[in-house]
């Protein structure tokens, strides 16, 4: 995970169109290290020649009698409208103009708007012009250690035979023929049945059924929930004790022990067909059992490796982290904070609970939450701020291709036509080129890095 997007200056400011622009000049106080404090003073000619642009703009559409839209000279258009329309709307456009300069002049990187302020002036002093206070948190300064050459173990790739062997039976189940029988539940079966779910004699929400269809299968359940239909006949009913994990998803749930109410109402035998190379054949594009099996071994393989790549990037990144020291923007702190937390308000809303009941299981206010996360958040912004410190040392640039490959992905993976993408992402543009610069970045430092087998553990 990394922390969000930090905005783009251009995103912030725009400088005026046309015309040329006087020098503003300003100073800088340094709050922290990540904090600064500009003072810009705008030279007279700088506010005049906004004016002036503001009252072309202006006058197109204002309509005075006697005069063509577009011809009314300014002392008359003041008179009508006043001079603080023109004033505003050259104070949107000089602004940020001066605001841009002011970074340039410092060479500053904003992480997040400014706060702004005009300052007053004594009488005489700068002869009409302006001075503005503009505080901004800024990018740290990043001294890079040594990043390429980073000692790393990784885990071997190993397929195991018994994955293929389960993949094997779980598409024979898939394609298995489904036949009444009349003996007790076994594992494996397929039944019918009702039940409810109680705990402390009170029913929970998910926990009850009808005429449900259930493969008796100890992994698809809480513990004890499948075992307890072993041995039971159709039209028979009994109480089955389950326990949910301490992990478990609910929280309301999580190690908590329920009574099932079940009744049988039938059991049916999956029956496979035959592994063989007719079986490959109609579930697959392979034409022999032994040509299936290679294809199921190279997508585990796949998986195996995606797995052992994304663990070793998470071991790269740590050891990055910890060989690097630099202040945090408190501002990006805090954003992660709040986007980590809305995070798990999602995820509360998907129960179906409000955030008070959440916060009241949990026995802690959203303050104590943030305290808990706060951690969390400081190392996504560290990695987010070191990895892009070395996409900047590296010269890490996004093509137009690049982009444009990985919005056909989305497409694909998403099912959707790259037009609707494409509409999806109209705001977001450049988080997606910020990811795609991340990805490069990792991959760069991944193809430098001294990786050796992870050792086996001994004693």
């Amino acid at each position: 995970m990394c922390a969000r997007s930090l905005p783009r200056i251009q995103e912030i400011v725009a400088l005026p169109q046309g015309g040329s622009v006087a020098r503003v000049s300003a100073t800088l106080k340094q709050i922290d290290p990540t904090r600064v404090e500009l003072e810009i003073e705008i030279p007279k000619e700088m506010l005049e020649a906004a004016e002036d642009r503001a009252f072309r703009r202006l006058v197109k559409g204002a309509r005075i009698p006697g005069f063509r839209p577009g011809h009314i000279p300014r002392r008359i258009f003041e008179q009508h409208y006043g001079h603080g329309e023109i004033h505003d709307r050259a104070m949107e456009d000089v602004v940020p103009s001066a605001y841009t300069m002011a970074l340039k002049e410092h060479d500053l990187d904003p992480v997040d708007r400014p706060q702004m302020e005009l300052v007053p002036t004594a009488d005489g002093d700068g002869e009409g012009s302006l001075r503005l206070k503009a505080t901004v948190f800024v990018r740290p300064p990043i001294t890079l250690g040594e990043y390429k050459g980073v000692e790393l173990e990784a885990s071997e790739v190993v397929v195991d035979e018994a994955e293929v062997d389960r993949t094997l039976d779980a598409l024979r189940r898939q394609v298995a023929e489904v036949a009444p029988v009349e003996r007790p539940v076994q594992l494996g079966d397929i039944v019918t049945a009702d039940f409810v779910g109680k705990i402390d004699g009170v029913a929970f929400e998910g926990g009850s059924g009808e005429s449900q269809t259930l493969e008796i299968d100890v992994d698809r359940f809480v513990p004890g929930f499948a075992e307890g239909f072993v041995g039971m006949t159709a039209g028979e009913s009994k109480d089955v004790q389950a326990t949910f994990p301490g992990s478990y998803g609910k929280e309301d749930l999580a190690g908590k022990t329920a009574i099932f109410s079940v009744t049988v109402h039938e059991v049916k035998e999956p029956r496979p067909p035959e592994l063989d190379d007719a079986f490959a054949e109609s579930v697959s594009n392979n034409a022999t059992l032994d040509a299936l099996k290679d294809d199921i071994r190279n997508r585990l393989r796949s998986v195996a490796e995606a797995k052992a790549k994304k663990e070793l990037s998470a071991k790269l990144l740590e050891r990055l982290v910890t060989a690097h020291d630099f202040p945090l923007p408190a501002v990006m702190v805090d954003g992660e904070i709040e986007s980590l937390l809305e995070d798990t308000k999602s995820y509360v809303r998907q129960t179906g609970k409000t955030w008070d009941e959440y916060l009241k299981e949990r026995s802690k206010s959203e303050d104590e939450l943030r305290d808990e996360v706060r951690k969390e958040a400081q190392t996504r912004v560290k990695t987010t701020l070191l990895i892009e410190a070395i996409a900047k040392a590296e010269s890490v640039e996004v093509t137009t291709a690049e982009v444009d490959a990985e919005i056909r992905h989305l497409a694909e993976q998403y099912g959707q036509p790259k037009e609707r993408i494409l509409e999806m992402l109209r705001h977001n543009v450049s988080a997606l080129i910020d990811g795609i610069r991340r990805s490069k970045t990792i991959e760069l430092l991944l193809e430098h890095a001294k990786v050796a087998p992870e050792q086996a553990a001994t004693g």
